[in-house]
């Protein structure tokens, strides 16, 4: 089973004859360092780069390209190596980027000799580095494991060598860099960003923007957030626009790498703005075989449209071809409904516009000219209104038929609360790729609804908004009603992910200061599925921020410094999630920039949060507190249409994933979850 690290995390290896795929989109150097039992890099003859490119076990490429292949043999190390580092570096000549933050994030995954994929990691948030140290291979009492590093270096290979124990570091790096100019004539360029081709994407990868999951909050038109769905990259409103619109994914066809360094790499998506990183990566990329074939719909009867069928995206597993295609279908309502308001907008332009030549005609006023005039253009603005909505309804029935086929057969990380497949829910072994929140709507279209998707691990946090809200009737909804059905809200999201991941890999902390939040809160603690009972006053809060800032703290200044192992051996090394409720409530100045720092430099470390708030309660701390606000994603208890597309700026409807009144479902598997925890322990 493949194993798709994050920053940090390691994974055993069972084999000794390995090889390192890697793929950046870009001409990259790669080379490869030996470590003693401490990490030191002892000297030139440990390091593996295009001038010296074979060490005993070990064979990198000999040139700058943008699909390398590493040779490892574990067992032809020597007794005193027992680290491995591989590295990689963009080229100071031939006119390139200048940094990874500039390019596409790179994807490096360790196979055996048949392909088979054993681990993978995508490195992420590279800014204004020029190196960068992946992975590391690393022995441990007699067994070998892999390691994601991801740690960059903006003083290029000289830093990161320094950095290694490496006295010659200046001149081994000059060396290395002269070696792949020698060769630049030669190396792989990459390929130019494809054009749209004006059809449905779904058998391409192409990178997009959908409705944001990754960085601060970005806004369409209309004041509407961009919104985090089975769409998300990095980006901003002016991405490409619609129609058509591009489709998520990977920023290339999912597909081995290229035998030849020569072949052409892989298309990298474009910068974000001012040539900002674009985290293009898809986590469940492989590169070990094609993808297997989508399913087969029956023949479609002449003249009707083709029989939909569930998971015919591409993909290099049914969880990622139903992703693909519930992007397809964002994709396709965004594209028809723009189509849709295009043509009626035009009709109502046209016949204001010859309603305006008739009136300035005199010659109109004379035997009811002017009258059959007027409505000869109305009849004209109703054809192509009628005409419209005919074409916008032959695409909604079709899209109506393709969701009700793919609704039955989504795994429960993408099922609603309603579908059967919960009935069935047992605790998954691995993480899946994307976590259902909601749906999102249309006016035009009330009979559908396409499934909100975030990318896993959570790469923001969220803000339930207990507040008023701009589409619902609160007249008669009281703050306390709000309030209550915010925090049913981001408990139903709270069993959902502890849902999705294996036992004891997510770990969920609650903050309720006064207790407000004690009966929505019940089922949690009653299954006992919470690090501890939720914390209550200031006290309470402090304890909770203190330990979790801490744990950010420590896991930082451990991968900073390249020893992940050096972490207490009682350190929880799950993912965490805070819960925050009736914020401010029992947050002292110390407490909020806690809170601030734990949004901001948690998820790169496995912190996520999660705040149950009304802005306006918040409103003493004034602008102080508009970075916080910005950078969760904002959902909604009841439905609400906040959130905005960055392409076309649709005003879209979301509707929180709620479990059904009176269903069992929540508990049932809050059992299962605390029972897989049990048996682990």
């Amino acid at each position: 089973m493949t194993a798709e690290l994050v920053r940090g995390q390691n994974h055993p290896l069972s084999q000794a004859h390995l090889e390192i795929r890697v793929s950046a989109g870009t001409p990259v150097v790669v080379a490869a360092t030996l470590g003693d039992d401490g990490g030191t890099v002892r000297g030139v003859e440990w390091v593996a780069h295009p001038g010296t490119p074979t060490l005993p076990g070990l064979e990198v490429s000999r040139q700058a390209a943008a699909d390398h292949r590493l040779a490892v043999d574990l067992d032809a190390m020597p007794e005193s190596v027992h680290r491995v580092h591989v590295l990689l570096s963009l080229p100071q000549a031939g006119g390139g980027p200048v940094r990874f933050g500039a390019v596409a994030a790179p994807f490096v995954a360790v196979t055996g000799l048949d392909g088979s994929e054993v681990a993978s990691y995508t490195l992420t948030g590279l800014g204004s580095e020029t190196a960068v140290v992946a992975l590391e291979l690393y022995r441990r009492q007699g067994a070998w494991k892999v390691r994601a590093v991801g740690q960059g270096y903006a003083g290029g290979l000289a830093e990161l060598l320094t950095d290694q124990g490496l006295p010659q570091a200046q001149q081994l790096a000059s060396g290395i860099h002269e070696a792949v100019a020698q060769g630049l004539a030669r190396s792989v360029q990459a390929p130019p960003p494809r054009t749209a081709d004006g059809d449905r994407s779904r058998q391409t990868a192409a990178s997009a923007l959908g409705p944001d999951q990754s960085g601060p909050a970005s806004y369409g038109t209309q004041d509407h957030q961009n919104p985090a769905g089975p769409y998300a990259s990095q980006g901003a409103p002016g991405s490409p626009p619609v129609p058509p619109v591009a489709v998520p994914g990977t920023g290339q066809p999912p597909g081995p790498a290229p035998a030849d360094p020569s072949a052409p790499g892989p298309t990298p998506p474009p910068t974000g703005p001012a040539g900002g990183p674009i985290d293009y990566s898809h986590p469940r990329r492989a590169t070990s075989a094609p993808p297997p074939p989508p399913p087969t719909a029956p023949p479609a009867a002449p003249g009707q449209p083709a029989q939909p069928v569930a998971g015919d995206a591409t993909g290099w597993s049914m969880e990622e071809r139903l992703y693909n295609q519930i992007w397809g279908m964002f994709e396709d309502l965004a594209r028809t409904t723009a189509a849709y308001r295009s043509a009626v907008d035009f009709a109502e332009s046209r016949l204001e516009k010859e309603i305006d030549q008739v009136l300035s005609d005199p010659r109109s006023r004379i035997g009811g000219q002017g009258d059959a005039a007027r409505e000869a253009a109305l009849a004209r603005q109703t054809q192509l209104v009628d005409q419209a909505r005919q074409a916008l309804d032959r695409d909604l029935a079709q899209l109506v038929a393709e969701a009700d086929v793919v609704e039955p057969a989504l795994p429960p990380a993408f099922a609603g609360w309603d579908n059967p497949v919960w009935h069935a829910y047992r605790v998954p072994m691995e993480i899946p790729m994307a976590l259902r929140i909601g749906d999102l709507g249309l006016p035009e279209s009330d009979r559908l609804r396409i499934p909100l998707l975030v990318r896993l691990p959570l790469e923001r946090g969220l803000w339930i908004d207990s507040g008023r809200t701009a589409m619902a009737d609160d007249v008669f909804v009281d703050t306390h009603e709000r309030r209550r059905l915010a925090m049913e809200s981001a408990v139903a999201h709270t069993a959902r992910l502890l849902a999705v991941y294996p036992a004891d890999e997510f770990t969920v902390h609650v903050v309720d200061p006064a207790g407000s939040g004690t009966q929505a809160l019940a089922p949690l603690v009653r299954a006992g599925v919470l690090a501890a009972p939720p914390a209550r006053g200031a006290a309470g809060v402090a304890d909770v921020l203190g330990r979790l800032t801490q744990r950010v703290d420590l896991v930082q200044m451990a991968l900073r410094g390249g020893v992940p192992d050096s972490l207490p051996p009682d350190f929880d090394t799950a993912q965490q999630l805070l819960v925050v409720n009736d914020f401010p409530h029992g947050f002292d100045d110390r407490a909020v920039t806690q809170l601030r720092y734990l949004a901001d430099e948690g998820p790169a470390v496995g912190v996520h949060l999660m705040m149950v708030a009304d802005r306006e309660d918040a409103a003493g701390y004034g602008p102080l507190l508009d970075p916080l606000w910005r950078s969760l994603l904002r959902l909604t208890p009841v439905p609400d249409d906040h959130l905005a597309d960055p392409w076309v700026g649709h005003a879209w409807t979301y509707e929180p994933a709620l479990v059904p009144p009176g269903s069992g479902v929540l508990d049932m598997v809050l059992r299962q979850v605390a029972a897989a925890r049990t048996k682990r322990s």
